[in-house]
């Protein structure tokens, strides 16, 4: 293989900050901080507003549009005459 052409592809650990949840996997991003693993390894660090453990999809906490006080029937009520008649 050529010599300084590829991506730097390493583990990364990736840090939650919203709830603080940890995971390494590998990757090719770029990071300038370091972080401590809970098995005690040094790893480039990499810095998520919200992964899987803290986003609303996949927590399960996320609020469906048609729940949310009926904004989506007054929409169809307002506009889907209109809809209809073209």
């Amino acid at each position: 293989m050529k010599e300084g052409i590829h991506p730097n592809y390493r583990e990364v650990l990736f840090v939650d900050l919203s709830n603080g949840f940890k995971f390494v996997t590998r990757s090719c991003v770029n990071t300038k901080e370091t972080g401590k693993t809970d098995d005690g390894r040094e790893l480039p660090l990499f810095k998520l507003d919200t992964s899987s453990e803290s986003h609303p999809f996949y927590t399960g906490t996320q609020k469906s549009v048609d729940n949310m006080g009926g904004r989506v029937e007054k929409f169809r009520n307002r506009f889907g005459k209109t809809a209809a008649a073209k």
